[in-house]
């Protein structure tokens, strides 16, 4: 017994000996070709995901004249950190109100009451923002 547990020992210090990992400089290089190709591949991918999230919003908004679903849009920013931002609007105001938020949170009506808000924008988008970042990812596996 004593024998096979020096050989197992002797073993794992042998196999410590032949894996050795060793680390040395940074990332400078990949991080620079990843940034250069990052923003073509975030443009796209936003743009696509973009349009699809308006289509999306506007199926799922609540209708009554129709006016607040085709009042959808979106614009993609970056700050100066090279952060992008996938942005959704609507255009419809009235009266200094953003329509499409008080559908989605709700509102009080002018004699007293309450009208509940119906939860639309969050089932709207969210596939949206999963194939987002599924395809994100995809897109760093390839690189």
């Amino acid at each position: 017994m004593k024998l096979e547990k020096l050989n197992y020992i002797h073993r794992v210090k042998y196999m410590a000996q032949i894996i050795k990992i060793d680390s040395r400089g940074n990332f400078k290089k990949s991080k620079k070709l990843l940034y250069s190709l990052s923003d073509v591949i975030k443009i796209s991918v936003l743009e696509k995901y973009g349009k699809i999230g308006v289509q999306n919003l506007e199926k799922y908004t609540p209708k009554d004249t129709g006016l607040t679903s085709k009042s959808w849009y979106y614009t993609i920013e970056t700050d100066n950190k090279g952060k992008y931002s996938l942005i959704f609007h609507n255009s419809n105001i009235h009266n200094y109100v953003n329509i499409a938020i008080i559908l989605q949170t709700g509102h009080a009506t002018g004699n007293g009451g309450w009208v509940e808000g119906v939860d639309y924008i969050n089932p709207a988008l969210k596939p949206v923002f999963e194939k987002i970042v599924d395809a994100v990812w995809a897109e760093v596996k390839y690189l």
